[in-house]
């Protein structure tokens, strides 16, 4: 390991905006669940969650697009989002923390209905067969989305996966969820819809990258069905 990874991972524990639980901690009833408002945010704004936040870039551009919402990016990889804590500190930016813990864990953070919207941004698309439960719109991981989500809360896909596009719209289709709106080409084609600048805007270092090489951009906004 890298001595800047390891210094990384050494300023995470000091930096008031990133939370480390341990794996017990977390599977322990987690101090923070069901009270991120009020220890973390103070305030009672919407909370919306970056699944696989990578770098921090997206949680770190919504939180400054949008200062009235609470930002929490999620990754096991802290060494990457520690430029998102940084970047967010240095902005003055009270609105976004960032949380290292497995996805998969996802529903020992949160309670039932605690989380207005998810953003998953350029996952692993894991074409593989035998990764298909990895993939992060397999059923498995919806229903863990689904517990944590308020009704009607909105779920927003952005890849450069045309197969994981694919695969998402197949998936929601055939689970009757309600997808909202699906784009091939984010770039490639005028605004289709109001207030969407962010999703131009703010670009992940994933994004740039494979735009750079051609690559088209695409997005997925979807809410589950009411049963």
């Amino acid at each position: 390991m890298g001595k800047n990874k390891l210094g990384r991972f050494a300023e995470n524990r000091e930096l008031p905006n990133v939370i480390q639980p341990t794996r017990a901690e977390a599977l322990d009833n987690f101090y923070l669940k069901g009270k991120w408002r009020s220890e973390i945010f103070k305030n009672n704004n919407p909370i919306v969650v970056e699944l696989g936040c990578g770098k921090g870039e997206y949680s770190v551009g919504l939180a400054k697009a949008f200062p009235e919402k609470n930002f929490i990016g999620i990754d096991i990889k802290g060494a990457r989002f520690w430029f998102g804590a940084k970047e967010a500190i240095e902005s003055n930016l009270d609105n976004v923390v960032f949380l290292r813990t497995q996805i998969e864990l996802l529903d020992c953070f949160f309670n039932e209905n605690e989380v207005d919207e998810i953003w998953i941004t350029f996952p692993d698309p894991q074409i593989k067969y035998r990764r298909t439960k990895h993939r992060m719109t397999h059923p498995e991981f919806l229903e863990r989305y689904r517990k944590v989500l308020k009704p009607q809360g909105l779920v927003h896909l952005k890849t450069d996966s045309e197969f994981l596009h694919g695969y998402t719209l197949g998936i929601l289709s055939g689970l009757g969820h309600e997808i909202l709106t699906a784009h091939h080409d984010i770039y490639g084609a005028p605004e289709y819809e109001p207030n969407t600048q962010h999703l131009r805007e703010i670009k992940t270092y994933y994004e740039e990258l494979f735009s750079s090489k051609g690559k088209t951009i695409t997005y997925i906004k979807f809410r589950f069905r009411q049963d």
